[in-house]
């Protein structure tokens, strides 16, 4: 028998799901993070959810681990003390960056601050040309000097190598990096051609920079994290979710960290795809509500949709520009500070403001009793009546409507000469409309209309919120998945592990042969797959993907262009007008046909095979047979104008074909989905809670 575990950490609650890939049953688990060491919630949850599945840690074949810590880092300045090895005359780019203004009309523009201070950038003699050709060679024995007084002055744990023009030639790069390993072998190193060798210094330097500001830090909490799941017997692998949707081996994760930066919502991402294909929903919107964070994707024909640059610690939450750039693949996600724990208050007109600031696990909403006196989404939810004070958690916790109800009163509802109810309401609607507004603007910038498409809700508050936000978005259907409420867990575990590496290399497509193309690809090809060998993966199930990004000559952007998986690499040159064709068509409606095409970036993509891709998992089935409906409470609706006494649904009881109206809540043990009056919920052969939203069919 194989037992594989996903552990998915939130910023309020981490979450759990043991899969029994023999028999296809499912054991989940949900319990509070310990924000002072997230490591503490994740053995002590692993422990919970074996012993809850009559086993043992060490029957545990594989442990997966989606983490927000590096973002975390990054954000609150928590990474390590980190210098940089820079080609002299360019240490200040970090500082100038892109000279772009987010804001052009704002005179009081704040950019974050880079990760390495100015006092930390060594400036190195020695110069590559474009080409890749040396002009001036390395001066590394000038530097140490220095570079020993900042370790020592300063307690510099990490180093980034940043040398001009080294996508295209990295062996200076790879010199500074042997000499560093030599005379410092206890500093973490990251080379900025190893971590993403792209084109622009800006971003390619940052990336790097990022890279080593975190690498001590999670090497820290993963050696940690493996030392407590060994003492308590487990001997299985240890893998990562990365921000593309693969898994990486904890040594890939520790050279690598950035590519940690959405580990966990890409789970969730994914598992939405893989649902939405099992239902022939080729075309869905994603959406993930935890308790700090609501997340957006867009998945079209099966896939979602991916990006190779993120900001990071914008300081402005949706104005682009406004954070650091990371250069890394990542599933194309949109993300606001949405969530339970989202602090409401009132803001300086007298409206309600909700989020981003959190509650988080600690001291958490004010109905969890652990300190907290702000009122969140998680009270506001209570109040209305959606929330049950007995069952959430299925029982296990017990949260306080008393205190969540003075809450609101005390901060908003007396503020607004309204009562708790009507103060709650504007809570939780609120948050609906900040969660449809960022998944319009995402939706627009990418031209895509999700009108016609499905709207799959999990997470621990989505499917409080899914039919609300599905119904701005004139979203005709919503599907609530089994196991809503720890979905990101499961989508862990059906990640195949994976690894992408990319090369910027501008070249005319009249101007590179067949034969040099296709030997570009097996190149970065082999070393894609390399990655996956290391780990174990057989060579023959390691699939390969390809991609270029490309643009007529002269333009300053790329169109990303798929490569076809059984285009032989022999017959990719010929493919490539048509490909670049139909691309470009696709995203500006036009072509230009006598435009010399050129190609900027190579991209390749090993993937191993899915895990436990032919079983059909399921829930532990309840001991005995119950029905449907276990009562009745009266909760808040609009179209009420006040409370209405609805029935509260098993979620474990329903089955197959069974359907109701609403208004109505179904609950389980960690989510509970609210039908709003008008729609239908249809409980579907794949034990899906499918709800068709009321007049928009």
């Amino acid at each position: 028998m194989t037992y594989r575990i996903g552990v998915d950490i939130g910023g309020t609650f981490t979450d759990f799901a043991l899969f029994d890939d023999a028999t296809g049953l499912v054991h989940t688990h949900k319990q509070l993070t310990t924000p002072a060491d997230p490591s503490t919630a994740v053995i002590e949850g692993v422990r919970t959810v074996t012993a809850s599945a009559g086993l043992r840690v060490a029957d545990i074949a594989v442990v997966v681990h989606g983490t927000t810590l590096v973002t975390n880092a990054i954000i609150e300045r928590r990474g390590s003390v980190t210098a940089m090895l820079v080609t002299r005359g360019f240490a200040d780019v970090l500082d100038i960056g892109l000279e772009r203004r987010y804001d052009l009309y704002d005179l009081r523009l704040r950019f974050p601050a880079p990760v390495v201070p100015r006092q930390l950038r060594i400036e190195v003699e020695g110069r590559l040309r474009e080409d890749g050709t040396e002009e001036q060679p390395l001066a590394l024995e000038a530097v140490l000097p220095h570079l020993r007084q900042m370790v020592e002055a300063h307690g510099v744990q990490s180093v980034a190598v940043c040398f001009l023009h080294s996508y295209r030639e990295p062996r200076h790069e790879r010199i500074a990096v042997e000499w560093l390993q030599k005379h410092f072998p206890l500093l973490q190193i990251s080379a900025s051609a190893d971590i993403f060798p792209y084109i622009r210094e800006y971003e390619r330097w940052t990336t790097a920079c990022l890279n080593a500001y975190v690498q001590p830090v999670v090497g820290l909490y993963l050696t940690r994290l493996e030392a407590g799941l060994a003492q308590d017997g487990f001997r299985g692998r240890f893998l990562v979710m990365s921000s593309s949707g693969g898994t990486l081996t904890g040594e890939t994760a520790r050279r690598f960290p950035i590519r940690l930066l959405e580990s966990g919502p890409a789970a969730g991402a994914l598992m939405s795809a893989s649902l939405g294909r099992s239902l022939d929903e080729m075309h869905i919107l994603s959406f993930d509500m935890g308790g700090t964070t609501a997340k957006g994707c867009l998945i079209h024909d099966g896939q979602p949709l991916k990006r190779y640059e993120l900001e990071v610690a914008r300081t402005h939450e949706f104005k682009k520009g406004s954070g650091l750039p990371a250069k890394i693949p990542v599933l194309d996600m949109i993300e606001i500070g949405a969530g339970g724990g989202s602090l409401a208050d009132i803001d300086e007109r007298r409206t309600i403001r909700v989020g981003p600031r959190s509650a988080g696990a600690s001291p958490g909403p004010a109905c969890y009793g652990l300190g907290g006196t702000n009122p969140t989404l998680t009270d506001a939810n209570l109040v209305l009546g959606y929330l049950d004070p007995q069952s959430f958690l299925g029982g296990t916790m017990t949260i306080d409507k008393g205190a969540a109800r003075s809450a609101i009163e005390q901060h908003v509802g007396k503020a607004l000469n309204v009562d708790a109810m009507r103060a709650a309401w504007g809570i939780h609607e609120i948050i609906n409309e900040d969660v449809a507004r960022a998944f319009r603007v995402h939706a627009s910038e990418r031209g895509s209309d999700y009108r016609n498409c499905s709207m799959i809700v999990f997470g621990g508050s989505g499917p409080l919120h899914g039919c609300r936000v599905a119904r701005k978005l004139r979203i005709p259907r919503v599907i609530c998945p089994w196991g809503a409420g720890v979905m990101s867990a499961f989508g862990l575990l059906a990640s195949p592990l994976g690894f992408e590496v990319a090369r910027s290399r501008r070249v005319g497509v009249d101007d590179i042969g067949a034969l040099a193309l296709a030997q570009q690809l097996e190149q970065l090809g082999v070393e894609a797959r390399q990655f996956l060998v290391d780990a174990g993966v057989p060579v023959a199930e390691a699939q390969l993907h390809y991609r270029l990004d490309m643009r007529y000559e002269g333009q300053g952007y790329e169109v990303e262009v798929g490569l076809p998986d059984d285009l032989r690499t022999d017959a990719v040159h010929a493919a490539l007008p048509a490909l670049f064709a139909t691309a470009y068509r696709t995203v500006f409606g036009t072509v230009f046909e006598e435009r010399p095409i050129e190609i900027v970036n190579w991209k390749a993509e090993a993937r191993g095979p899915v895990p436990g891709k032919d079983v059909l998992y399921h829930l532990p089935s309840p001991a005995s047979v119950r029905p449907p409906i276990k009562g009745w409470r009266p909760a808040f609706f609009l179209e009420a104008q006040g409370t209405l006494d609805c029935p509260v649904y098993d979620r474990y009881a329903m089955p197959a074909g069974f359907s109701f109206d609403g208004p109505a809540l179904v609950e389980e043990r960690e989510s509970t989905c609210v039908v709003a009056p008008g729609d239908r919920a249809t409980i579907d052969a794949a034990m899906n809670l499918v709800i068709a939203v009321g007049g928009l069919q």
